[in-house]
């Protein structure tokens, strides 16, 4: 059966990908009140990432209505319109702005009332356009929610936001951002004091404000009780001048026995670096100092003053060793290899010794000689029954190995369980404020029943909103915050001598191993403290914008029936075994279910995160010590099991669960809106085979095996512009959305020579659709890949010339190899002038060489040098030529008055404006203005000279071409901003 025909989504079109990405890898600096700050997830989507492509998923392209678009001017103007409403929307800044917001809920609803053959509301009655949208937008789910990004930004865009995880800390974290605060927006808080100051009328508080003001509140009463019972334990610190002192952070090094019988048995220190702080003017470090009554014959002493560089190089090594040693001796200077610190790990025998105590010294840091007094207290928390209790119980759990994750472990030198990764003095500290919840969560139970809550006596977990879901509300984000501080109170927490400052475990997807150790104040007003983590996270839930309900689920995304459907699915799944999620998030799992299995039972039933069904390829699941489980995997690829070796297991577990997913989401989807996925590139792959490795040829075959048509490929980047090209080699973005469609039932067969026809007709408008939307020629490899696919993926099969199957691999080379044609043929479109400067440029670049070499170049094309030469293309050296830089060129230029107006003149000319101390964006628009349609023309070049460039490793040259092709519809927009010439269009001598 044949669909109706489907309006294309601009998604599907063009979408003004640099600005996108622009603002994405910008988001990477905004840390305070950003949503991944609420609680750390591995591998998030950039919001703005998110939030573009789930309008682009939904906002009609103008090509779908050409009653209201008629002509290709009227469609491609409406385009860049749309794209001038993304470049306002995706900004970090837009992200809480209302009025931004309301004109982009606005324009998605006008695409949904169009589609119904009704009007929206009126744009700024922001009240009724999400009403409309509740009501009349298809919902969004994602599967595979994670960090909750994705239906985070549906939620911010106005439409019903769902989504799902097998990890029940993901879901947790998801329900936070996105289930949690709707239910109680505009609630004011129910603490006494602000229910002191409600009677004042003071509180005027919006969206999830008043909850946050709870969760600081009972917070605080945590600390405050704490420090009642633990306060102890976390003595101040005495100053030189005999004051006193809070302590920021205590640190440590590890210690092992020395191999050395000289050092007479003694514990001697690994460390990593002795600095503490290499600021300028404040220097500070710590020396081992030989000390015949110290403990072991040495002590600490930590060092101020000014260092040669040699010197501090020196003691920025620490006691580390050359290559095939980890360490020396500090006592004696003989080796320490690593194999004998791994063995002592695991018997363990390594120690621990105060390094160094960092106070607060009045807006500076304070370094201070470790006191014996200090180490004695910080010792006398193991004898708490809670340290016993948390070794033999809940934290008894085994760390990730090697063979779970890759970027490094700790496990290898004994830290095997997660009791081992805390200090005596962490595990009494995040104990107690865990056990401190349920007394909280009484109190803001006895609170909210004298507030103006229902008494409704349904818990969170089971949909309630009264008191009784209140108070699991401010337990649950009292939770987190526990489970978070977690990640800066723990014995693989590193000091940062640049930065005076701890930095928390997971800087990366990894628990790597780390000798020098920053303990850091529980109770204390620093980072690693639990008052600082709740506000910084608060700072988040009072922020989001509340503008409709979500629902978060603990669901298997190959299992998933989707609750709600048909839905708009936009999704990032885990990319084979770039991340072992499960393996991580134990770490915060083990907290979570001991401060919060009261209020969610289900979520945490289990002892740790499930793994058994996770769908990631980590090869030591499928060694033959762990046998299949029938639920894993299906029959056929069980009766295949055993001559697999683990990693062909690992993959094909990967693909089969991989396939049920997709085909899962292709029966949910709607038909009127095409599917979005996002794919990760592993760094081996982006740097090995790029677009035709074997992982996203496998991954484009699942997509097309489920049914499933790949009509568009965006790449997607998060890091700054000037990292995109490097070597001249043309870098890899590090994602893709890939754009899909519900294949017909009866699509047809076609061949090899068919489909290379279908390439050859189609793809060209494609390519062009694409370069308007300024996506730079970077990306284009990748971006083309989109609508070549949706020629394959459209039809049933490709038959090879043998009537076998052609695959997604083959593919891929085909529409590379038409491509690379398309673009060489553009080259005969240009006039003769630009045709020889391109010759001459993809040989000699901007070389000088003979004349005579010109001659030859021009009588082929039947040219005279001469004309070359009036043009300004090439410079006559007397003998000898070259092209003429762009620093050589005229500085008063204009195509509508240049008589001898060539493609290569717009181009290069162009180019110089744009990055002129006298141009810029206006003065270069001027100059495209001018051009007419010859501007298009000048255009296509930039993208074949970026090509040539690329190829010639010339990556300041391609630099140059990537900007220009990526500003041109800016300049173009900025060109009808200006003054129209009065002189003749420069279009005129380029109507072939």
């Amino acid at each position: 059966m044949t669909t109706t025909p489907q309006r294309k989504k601009l998604i599907e079109v063009s979408i003004p990908l640099e600005a996108i990405n622009a603002a994405a890898a910008r988001e990477k600096s905004i840390r305070h009140g950003h949503p991944s700050t609420l609680h750390l997830w591995w591998a998030r989507r950039p919001l703005a990432a998110c939030r573009a492509v789930l309008f682009s998923q939904l906002v009609d392209d103008p090509s779908s209505w050409p009653e209201r678009f008629p002509t290709e001017e009227a469609q491609d103007a409406e385009r860049r319109r749309l794209h001038r409403v993304i470049e306002r929307m995706v900004p970090w800044e837009a992200s809480n702005d209302e009025s931004v917001l309301n004109d982009t809920r606005w324009e998605i609803a006008r695409s949904v009332a169009w589609g119904l053959g009704e009007e929206p509301p009126a744009n700024g009655d922001g009240k009724a356009i999400l009403a409309y949208l509740q009501e009349k937008a298809p919902p969004i789910y994602d599967p595979f929610s994670g960090g909750g990004s994705i239906p985070l930004e549906a939620q911010r865009l106005g439409l019903l936001a769902y989504g799902s995880d097998l990890n029940p800390v993901a879901v947790l974290i998801g329900k936070a951002l996105v289930e949690i605060p709707p239910k109680f927006a505009g609630r004011p808080p129910v603490n006494p004091k602000a229910r002191m100051e409600l009677e004042r009328g003071h509180w005027n508080g919006r969206g999830a404000q008043g909850l946050a003001e709870d969760v600081r509140y009972y917070g605080q009463w945590i600390r405050d009780e704490a420090e009642k019972r633990i306060g102890h334990l976390y003595p101040k610190a005495r100053l030189p001048d005999g004051s006193e002192a809070t302590v920021i952070a205590w640190l440590w090094a590890r210690t092992v026995r020395s191999p050395d019988p000289a050092a007479n048995g003694a514990m001697v220190p690994l460390v990593s670096s002795f600095m503490l702080s290499t600021k300028d003017g404040k220097k500070a470090w710590v020396e081992p100092v030989i000390d015949a009554s110290a403990s072991d014959g040495w002590r600490f002493q930590v060092k101020k003053g000014t260092l040669s560089k040699a010197e501090e190089e020196k003691l920025k090594n620490g006691t580390k060793a050359g290559k095939g040693q980890a360490f020396v001796c500090a006592l004696t200077g003989a080796a320490i290899d690593r194999a004998y610190v791994q063995a002592e790990g695991k018997a363990d025998r390594l120690g621990r010794r105060l390094m160094a105590v960092v106070v607060d010294g009045n807006r500076s840091r304070i370094y201070l000689t470790p006191s014996h007094e200090h180490e004695v207290i910080a010792r006398s928390a193991n004898e708490w029954h809670i340290v016993e209790e948390a070794r033999e119980s809940f934290l008894s759990a085994a760390t990730p190995t090697r063979a779970m994750i890759t970027g490094g472990v700790c496990s290898a030198y004994g830290l095997r369980t997660y009791w081992h990764l805390f200090t005596p003095r962490q595990l009494v500290a995040l104990t107690t404020f865990s056990d401190l919840i349920a007394e909280a969560r009484q109190r803001v139970l006895a609170e909210a029943h004298a507030s103006s809550l229902s008494d409704d006596p349904t818990p969170l977990q089971e949909g309630g909103t009264g008191a009784e879901a209140y108070a699991d509300t401010v337990a649950t984000y009292l939770g987190l915050s526990v489970s978070k501080l977690a990640d800066s109170q723990n014995s693989l927490v590193s000091w940062k001598a640049s930065m005076d400052q701890a930095i928390h475990l997971f800087t990366r997807q990894a628990i790597p191993m780390v000798w020098d150790h920053a303990e850091p104040n529980a109770l204390g007003n620093g980072m690693g403290a639990l008052t600082v983590t709740i506000n910084n996270m608060m700072r988040v839930v009072e922020s989001l914008v509340v503008a409709g309900p979500g629902h978060i689920g603990n669901i298997n995304a190959a299992k998933n029936n989707y609750p709600v459907r048909p839905v708009v699915v936009s999704t990032d799944p885990p990319y084979y075994d770039n991340i072992g999620y499960a393996d991580l998030s134990d770490f915060f799992y083990v907290w979570l279910r001991r401060a919060l299995s009261g209020v969610w039972p289900d979520l945490f039933r289990r002892l740790a995160a499930p793994k058994a069904e996770e769908l990631v390829a980590t090869p030591y699941r499928f060694d033959d010590s762990n046998p299949p489980e029938w639920t894993r995997i299906t029959p056929a690829l069980f009766s295949a099991w055993p001559g697999m070796s683990a990693k062909e297991r690992a993959e094909a577990f990967f693909m089969n669960g991989m396939g049920e997913t997709l085909t899962a989401m292709r029966k949910a989807a709607t038909h009127t809106e095409p599917l979005a996925i996002y794919y990760a590139f592993k760094q081996s792959e982006v740097a090995a085979d790029g677009v035709t490795s074997a992982g996203w040829a496998s991954f484009l075959q699942g997509i097309a095996d489920a049914g499933l048509v790949v009509d568009g490929t965006w790449p997607v980047r998060t890091e700054l512009s000037n990292r995109m090209i490097s070597s001249g080699t043309n870098a890899l973005a590090s994602s893709i959305v890939l754009v899909c469609r519900k294949r017909n039932e009866d699509a047809p067969v076609i061949t090899r020579a068919e489909f290379i026809r279908l390439l050859r007709r189609e793809l060209p408008d494609a390519i062009d659709d694409i370069r308007k939307a300024g996506v730079g020629p970077v990306d284009m490899q990748q971006s083309v890949i989109g609508p070549g696919m949706g020629i394959f993926s459209r039809h049933t099969k490709v038959l090879e010339d043998d009537d076998s199957a052609m695959t997604v691999k083959t593919a891929l080379a085909i529409i590379n190899r038409v491509w690379e044609e398309i673009d060489q043929e553009l080259d005969a479109v240009f006039d003769a002038n630009t045709q020889v400067a391109l010759t001459w440029f993809a040989t000699y670049g901007f070389d000088t060489r003979s004349s005579g070499e010109l001659i030859t170049l021009a009588n082929a094309k039947n040219i005279g040098t001469n004309a070359l030469f009036d043009s300004g293309v090439f410079e006559d050296l007397r003998g000898k030529t070259a092209l003429t830089t762009r620093e050589n060129l005229p500085k008063v230029w204009s195509p509508a008055a240049d008589k001898t107006l060539t493609i290569w003149e717009c181009v290069q000319h162009t180019a110089r404006v744009l990055n002129a101390e006298d141009g810029g964006a206006e003065a270069a628009g001027r100059l495209v203005a001018e051009m007419g349609t010859a501007g298009d023309q000048a255009r296509k070049l930039a993208y074949r000279l970026f090509e040539i460039a690329t190829q010639k490793g010339w990556s300041q040259e391609a630099l140059v071409y990537n900007e220009l092709a990526q500003e041109w519809p800016h300049l173009e927009d900025a060109g009808t901003r200006v003054a129209q010439p009065t002189t003749r269009p420069a279009q005129a001598a380029f109507d072939l």
